[in-house]
C-alpha cells in the first residue's frame, strides 16, 4: 500500500495525492458477495433532506462484508485484496474450504494465499476472530463487537486498531482508537491485527471533482450566508463567527451529543 503523487500538469493535479493500489490483486468484485446500492440522494422515505451535501457520484455495488464471522472452524484462503468503494479499508475474498466465498474486512499482514479461520482456538496471527476471552491482554484487534453475535461494529475503518488492556470477570478493558477505554463482555468476537490501508489519511483529493464522484456536493459556510438563512449570516464583512452553531442554532463545536445512559456504566475511561 502506498499513495503516489502527479506531475503539475494543472492546478488540481499539482495537490493531489492518490493510491496507488499495487495490494489490489482483482478488479471486479464477486458477483454473487454484492448487492444493489440505490441512491437516495440523503433524502428520508417522504422526500425531505436529513443530511445535507450529498447527491450524485459514482454508481456503485454494496459488498457484503461478513462483520459476524460466524462460520466457526473451516479454514479460508485468502483469494485477493480488493478495493471496495463504500469503505476506506480494502477488503480480502475468502474461499472456505467447504466452498463457501465471503468478504472480511482486510488488516495489515495479511496476503494472498494466507490462512485464516474464525475459532475459540485460533492462532493470534492477523485475520483470526476469536472471543476476546481467548485473546492475550495487550493484542492489536479490529471489527470489535459490542453485543454478542451483531457483528463487528468498531474499529472498521483504515488503519484504525483497539487495544485489549485487560480481563475483569465477564468484562474485558478495550482501548479504542480516540482514547475511552471501554468494558466489552468477554464472549463478544473481534478480530486480531490492524485495519489495513493506513495511507488514508495522507490522500489529497485536489480539486472539487473528486468530492462530487464520492458523492459530496459543496457546502457553503454559514459566515458567508445571509441572515435570514443562517444565524452567523450577515454583518459588515465577512466575520469570524464567534458563535459556532447549525442553521437551527444547536452548537456544533465542543458539545457534547451523547446521551445514552444505558451505556454509560460500559465507559471506564473517556475519551481525550
Amino acid at each position: 500500500m502506498g499513495v503516489k503523487t502527479y506531475s503539475p500538469r494543472s492546478h488540481a493535479i499539482r495537490a493531489q495525492v492518490g493510491f496507488d493500489f499495487k495490494e489490489i490483486t482483482k478488479k471486479y468484485p464477486e458477483k454473487s458477495l454484492t448487492a444493489p446500492l440505490r441512491k437516495k440522494a440523503a433524502r428520508n422515505n417522504t422526500g425531505i433532506i436529513t443530511m445535507r451535501h450529498i447527491g450524485g457520484g459514482h454508481k456503485r455495488r454494496y459488498r457484503l462484508v461478513d462483520f459476524k464471522r460466524t462460520k466457526l472452524d473451516v479454514p479460508a484462503k485468502v483469494a485477493a485484496i480488493e478495493y471496495d468503494p463504500n469503505r476506506t479499508c480494502r477488503i480480502a475474498l475468502l474461499h472456505y474450504l467447504d466452498g463457501e466465498k465471503a468478504y472480511i474486512v482486510a488488516p495489515i499482514g495479511l496476503n494472498v494465499g494466507d490462512t485464516v479461520i474464525s475459532s475459540d482456538k485460533a492462532d493470534i496471527k492477523p485475520g483470526n476472530s476469536l472471543p476476546l476471552s481467548a485473546m492475550p491482554v495487550g493484542s492489536t484487534i479490529h471489527n470489535v463487537e459490542l453485543r454478542p453475535g451483531k457483528g463487528g461494529q468498531v474499529c472498521r475503518g483504515a488503519g484504525t486498531g483497539a487495544i485489549l488492556l485487560g480481563k475483569e470477570g465477564e468484562y474485558c478493558l478495550v482501548r479504542l482508537p480516540s482514547g475511552e477505554v471501554k468494558k466489552v463482555l468477554s464472549v463478544c468476537r473481534a478480530t486480531i491485527g490492524q485495519v489495513g490501508n493506513t495511507d488514508n489519511e495522507n490522500i489529497s483529493l485536489g480539486k472539487a471533482g473528486r468530492s462530487r464522484w464520492r458523492g459530496i456536493r459543496p457546502g457553503v459556510r454559514g459566515v458567508h450566508m445571509n441572515p435570514v438563512d443562517h444565524p452567523m449570516g450577515g454583518g459588515e464583512g465577512v466575520g469570524k463567527g464567534h458563535h459556532p452553531v447549525t442553521p437551527w442554532g444547536k452548537p456544533c463545536k465542543g458539545y457534547k451529543t451523547r446521551n445514552n445512559k444505558r451505556t454509560n456504566w460500559t465507559i471506564v475511561k473517556r475519551r481525550k
